[in-house]
């Protein structure tokens, strides 16, 4: 099943460069983790307001408990919120197709 999730990142104040850094460079090292499970499909970066962290990405997971285990799994969750969006094919998806 695919769910469209947005991933809103809010750093609490306090928290070092260098912190945010590791945390950044785990997620890349995990989230790449996931893509070669076929777990993470895309992701996408939408344009952004000075100071936002944002990050929309199509996920494949066997339902709604085993997505929030993938999203828990991912570093940056500490600072994360998520807005999970379950899909479901649309009769006319050309990609269905392939």
């Amino acid at each position: 099943m695919e769910f469209l999730v947005t991933m809103t990142t809010h750093v609490p104040d306090g928290v070092t460069e260098a912190e945010v850094a590791e945390v950044r460079a785990r997620e890349a090292a995990h989230s790449a983790e996931l893509a070669a499970q076929g777990r993470v499909e895309r992701l996408w970066r939408p344009p952004l307001a000075p100071g936002e962290w944002r990050t929309i990405g199509l996920f494949d997971a066997d339902d709604a408990d085993h997505l929030e285990t993938v999203l828990a799994s991912m570093p940056l969750r500490i600072w994360r919120t998520d807005e999970v969006l379950p899909l479901t094919p649309h009769p006319n998806d050309p990609g269905a197709r392939k």
